[in-house]
């Protein structure tokens, strides 16, 4: 990604770095960059509206190139949280059976991360965008339909707990494309006994981007009305009179 890129040169063929806010739709970020640019745009993989982080879009011709972004390997922070479950696995419905957790030790947490490392099989969640028999699988637990989801192989290289603050535990975890993390937190909780699901994420790394090097569609935005006012205003010389 050229850093300094104009919209002109954007609307070209251009990868730009978004820091998606927390409660935007991966689609909100993405057509307010579209609405700024007014230039073809895609986006190499979703978050859900809950998590905050990179997004890699591409202008122009460079939206051919989106499916090679996709396959990249992605980094991701957050919190689980023990001692209950959700139906989506995040704080996007209500906690629900609610157990003990003040037993669980730091050892056992630390252990259990052994069993989700590595190539393991996953099943996504049904509140989820994957497509069963033409339909959106969360649209069919909404409308309270049955939804059975088969398990993927995924891979998980890395699971570090960063910080135990009971209830809360803090992870870093690096995992190929298609892996769940809501599907990790409850998961996670289930094999201590005691369940969990995921109270906070953040994507921070995709592939060799890094979502410091980011900024917010908003932050956007400004900075591109910056570059058209400063090419406004540059004098005028010889050559352009």
């Amino acid at each position: 990604m050229v850093k300094n890129a104009t919209p002109a040169e954007l609307k070209k063929g251009g990868v730009i770095l978004v820091d998606k806010p927390a409660t935007w739709t991966s689609f909100d970020a993405v057509n307010q960059i579209k609405v700024t640019l007014k230039a073809k745009i895609g986006h190499c993989g979703t978050l859900d509206p809950l998590a905050t982080g990179l997004l890699i879009c591409c202008t122009g011709d460079m939206t051919k190139s989106i499916s090679g972004y996709q396959g990249l390997p992605k980094e991701y922070t957050g919190i689980i949280r023990l001692g209950a479950v959700t139906e989506t696995y995040d704080l996007e419905s209500e906690p629900m059976d609610h157990k003990p957790f003040e037993h669980i030790t730091e050892l056992q947490i630390l252990e259990t991360t052994k069993q989700f490392t590595g190539d393991i099989m996953q099943t996504p969640p049904i509140h989820s965008a994957i497509k069963k028999e033409g339909k959106r699988s969360y649209d069919l637990a909404r409308a309270g339909i049955e939804v059975v989801l088969n398990a993927r192989p995924v891979t998980i290289g890395e699971f570090e707990i960063t910080k135990i603050d009971m209830p809360e535990v803090h992870f870093r975890v690096l995992c190929s494309t298609g892996t769940y993390i809501r599907s990790l937190a409850n998961d996670f909780g289930a094999a201590l006994g005691c369940g969990g699901y995921l109270q906070l994420l953040r994507r921070t790394k995709i592939g060799n981007f890094k979502v410091e090097d980011g900024h917010s569609p908003l932050e956007w935005k400004e900075i591109w009305k910056e570059m058209k006012n400063e090419e406004r205003n540059k004098p005028q010389t010889e050559e352009t009179l």
